[in-house]
């Protein structure tokens, strides 16, 4: 790093470019970073990313210019000596002083790195560059970062994707009663073999697969700090991503808490250590997915028997609806059951009604006085005076008392102050009384369960507004010109998260003359469905001016990255004419189109790829097909020929092999394509359009 105006040159070594292409991603993840390609003579070819946030010139403004044409005059001479440098293969890290548009001078921290051309192509010189006062703020954040690592007195810890140890603080190795160099490059179970690891593991994986931190899971066991004695310690699990979600690792805080006293609430260090398991398993086993049904069963059966004989779940109507709690439940309460343990198999769970039927409770009926009073009821005896307050609104109390049940808890199922049912949990024949201890046991497995119910409440809602916004905005009825045949059809990923911006459209454009046109928009849920509508929209604006393919997509790729919310987007645009039987294509990363010709045979079509629109300073191309009467195109989006663990080729040739030779009419096309090749259940939407060029016109 060197002073305003002098640059310092590196051999590249492989090691020079290795460590400065790291700190170069490193800006990439936290800081605006220009990327600038500048051809052998030094004239500027690329200008993208942040670079006109960073230096306020447009595109326009600089392609084609000398780039040193940018630097303060006092530093060009420097500047003009590091094209021989670049020339014989060295890279060039330091600090430009670069004149902003608006006249201003610009600090800049820039990596620049010859590259080598094809056979026969002139190299090109790539260069980063990070605005240098927000470079050396960043690294004083990690160096804070590194000092509170260092100084936490809470036990800290950093794991792979392989849930190895990468680093511990000093707090968890006296923690651990192990050095640093024992925790790194190992597994859990390698360094701490007397504590849960296999549960502990379990939760990391959980944690790295869907993201949702896990708070509060407790290692149970000894430690080589103190193998003596049994200790318990309270973890925390958050998932480290890169700026694009993908999963890095996980970060661990670990607390102590053995002296607790919520953790040993009997002071009997067994059955302490049985309450803290359970609340592990839970942990893992409740809330494994987004159904609020799956999730009321999960509680009840993590339940029993290790807490109850008989657990039920209900939730209100309008929760397991999706909908928003109600506030007051003056008039009574009406709920689902989600979940009944055991649920068959018990002449006493028998009695009780099944999961998914309705129960109608009058305000001042027990069952409704626990959700209004928003507080847990436990009856260590259920004696006759105790089902009494019931008698009047049901007989089912009574029936289950006089069957053996001697001992109920009712707690509340209560998430982000709103309460959205109730947790039941019996016990009967020979099994002791429910106590203090077992109710508090009870909240907390409650309070994760109605956590997960929530979020599912909340994920089914967003589901239905994201898939309705996505449906209003897919057109609902195509009109093709006379000569082209039209058929379409669109399946929904079955999850939100993956709910993205599959669209296509056909518009006319002339007499025997149509565009087609299919994208995705890389996002999910409803900001992806509202960029695709509004992608939709400009296509149709800029079809009617009949422009070529090419500057067609140009046109979008402009107006994409105009957008509020611009987000990158795949895009196949072509114009077929039915007259001609000729079609032109241009594609902005999305998978080729495929053809079947009337004798049957299926292909691609080669046409050139092309970037996702959004990414700016990308040129595209269209090639022209010349297509035989009756020659029916199949586009689709990349939700039906990707599926993980299957090489996209092979997918490919499945899609051909499928379509060829095949003799149903379109509509029976697209049900073919979405029945025998998307995947099961569907993770990523699937949009199929099938036009037939060249029939009859009147």
């Amino acid at each position: 790093m060197l002073s305003r105006g002098v640059i310092t040159m590196h051999e590249a070594h492989l090691g020079d470019r290795v460590a400065a292409a790291e700190r170069a991603a490193a800006w990439w993840d936290v800081l605006p970073v220009a990327l600038i390609v500048a051809d052998g003579t030094g004239r500027i070819v690329q200008w993208a990313m942040a670079a006109s946030d960073l230096l306020g010139y447009s595109a326009d403004d600089v392609l084609g210019r000398d780039a040193i044409d940018l630097v303060v005059p006092e530093s060009r001479p420097a500047a003009r000596l590091l094209r021989g440098a670049l020339a014989e293969g060295r890279s060039i890290t330091g600090m430009f002083p670069v004149r902003h548009k608006n006249g201003s001078t610009v600090e800049l921290e820039v990596w620049l790195c010859p590259v080598s051309g094809q056979p026969g192509e002139e190299g090109k010189i790539l260069g980063l560059a990070a605005d240098a006062r927000a470079a050396r703020q960043a690294r004083g954040v990690d160096a804070l970062l590194d000092g509170l690592f260092a100084r936490s007195p809470v036990g800290l810890a950093v794991f792979d994707t392989e849930l190895r140890f990468r680093q511990v603080n000093p707090a968890l190795e006296a923690m651990n009663g192990l050095p640093g160099a024992r925790h790194v490059g190992r597994r859990l179970a390698e360094v701490l073999p007397g504590v849960n690891t296999e549960q502990m593991e379990a939760a990391m994986r959980r944690v790295l697969e869907t993201g949702d931190p896990v708070v509060n899971f407790h290692r149970i066991g000894r430690t080589p700090a103190d193998p003596g004695c049994d200790r318990v310690w309270s973890c925390s699990y958050f998932r480290m991503e890169d700026r694009f979600g993908h999963p890095m690792g996980v970060s661990v805080s670990v607390i102590d808490v053995t002296a607790h006293p919520h953790q040993r609430p009997d002071l009997d260090p067994a059955a302490g250590g049985q309450r803290l398991e359970l609340l592990n398993e839970a942990a893992l086993k409740v809330g494994t997915t987004l159904d609020i049904a799956r999730t009321g069963q999960e509680l009840a059966e993590i339940a029993v028997p290790q807490l109850a004989d008989i657990a039920t779940v209900d939730v209100l109507t309008t929760v397991a609806d999706g909908a928003e709690p109600l506030d007051g439940l003056t008039t009574g309460a009406a709920l689902r059951r989600l979940g009944k343990a055991p649920a068959h198999g018990s002449p006493i769970a028998d009695i009780l009604v099944s999961a998914g039927r309705i129960l109608h409770f009058p305000a001042a009926a027990p069952y409704a006085q626990a959700l209004i009073e928003r507080r847990p009821f436990l009856l260590p005896r259920l004696d006759a005076r105790a089902v009494a307050g019931a008698a009047r609104y049901t007989a089912t109390p009574e029936r289950i008392r006089r069957m053996g049940v001697h001992s109920m808890m009712m707690v509340p199922l209560i998430a982000r102050g709103l309460v959205l049912g109730v947790a039941t949990f019996l016990r009967s024949g020979r099994s002791t009384g429910f106590d203090s201890a077992d109710l508090t046991v009870a909240g907390d497995l409650a309070i994760h369960a109605a956590l997960a119910i929530d979020k599912a409440r909340l994920y089914l809602r967003e589901h239905d507004t994201a898939l309705t916004l996505q449906r209003s905005m897919l057109p609902s009825r195509l009109r093709p010109p006379a000569g082209i045949e039209i058929a379409h059809c669109y399946q929904a990923a079955s999850d939100v998260n993956e709910i993205g911006g599959d669209w296509y459209d056909v518009i006319e454009i002339a007499p025997g003359k149509a565009a087609l046109v299919i994208g995705d928009v890389m996002g999910h849920g409803v900001t992806a469905a509202a960029v695709m509508g509004q992608m939709r929209t400009t296509v149709r604006a800029l079809a009617h001016l009949d422009l070529p393919p090419a500057q067609l997509l140009d046109q979008l790729d402009q107006a994409l990255q105009e957008l509020d919310s611009p987000l990158l987007t795949t895009c196949l645009y072509g114009v077929v004419d039915a007259t001609t039987g000729t079609c032109r294509f241009a594609c902005a990363g999305h998978p080729p189109p495929a053809v079947i010709t009337p004798d049957g045979t299926a292909r691609l079509l080669d046409l050139p790829t092309g970037a996702p629109l959004g990414i700016g300073g990308i040129t595209y191309a269209t090639s022209e097909h010349s297509l035989p009467p009756g020659s029916v195109l199949v586009l689709y989006t990349d939700g039906l020929v990707e599926t993980r663990g299957s090489d996209l080729d092979v997918r490919l040739t499945e899609l051909t092999r499928l379509l060829a030779g095949a003799q149903q009419s379109l509509d029976g096309l697209c049900d073919l394509l979405t029945t025998r090749l998307a995947p099961r259940p569907a993770r990523d939407d699937v949009a199929v359009l099938a036009a037939r060029i060249g029939t009859r016109l009147p």
